[in-house]
């Protein structure tokens, strides 16, 4: 997986692989920000012991400030996508969740699949992702499982 860069209008940003022991700073002061303080999620609930067990992703914006984070489990599970706020709606969100299809793909993963927050249901619809099974409450927050093939079926 190599780094990729975004220039749009309003953002210039960069999305690198990242090493979870060397990068876990950064990938948990932005999941602490956006989950465990913004949405008010449990952090013993947050921090699931997976991680070191995930391909992560991180963005940067120009300055190299970690701004938003991914990760993927092997059995293409993608999950702990967060943007800090100054940065959403401005494609980081979707840079980061294209490189994990990428990189699933390029694993021989045909598909992958997230439990999205049912309010960022519509995000992960745009980016080829189609909810299956009923609503459900994690964390106290109601999600759905979306999934996607990583190539054109």
């Amino acid at each position: 997986m190599t780094a990729e860069s975004a220039d749009t209008e309003d953002a210039s940003y960069l999305i690198a692989p990242a090493d979870w022991p060397g990068d876990e700073a950064s990938i948990r002061a932005i999941r602490n920000a956006v989950f465990v303080e913004e949405q008010g999620i449990d952090a013993a609930l947050e921090w699931d012991g997976k991680d070191g067990d995930c391909v992560h992703l991180l963005a940067y914006d120009i300055d190299g400030n970690a701004i938003g984070t991914a990760r993927m489990r092997a059995d293409g599970h993608i999950g702990r996508m967060a943007v800090l706020p100054a940065w959403r709606g401005r494609g980081v969100g979707g840079a980061l969740l294209l490189m994990l299809i990428e990189f699933a793909a390029a694993h021989d993963l045909d598909e992958v699949f997230l439990d999205a927050q049912t309010s960022a249901a519509g995000f992960y619809h745009l980016h080829g992702f189609i909810a299956s099974g009923d609503e459900f409450t994690t964390a106290g927050i109601p999600h759905i499982r979306m999934t996607r093939f990583t190539t054109d079926p």
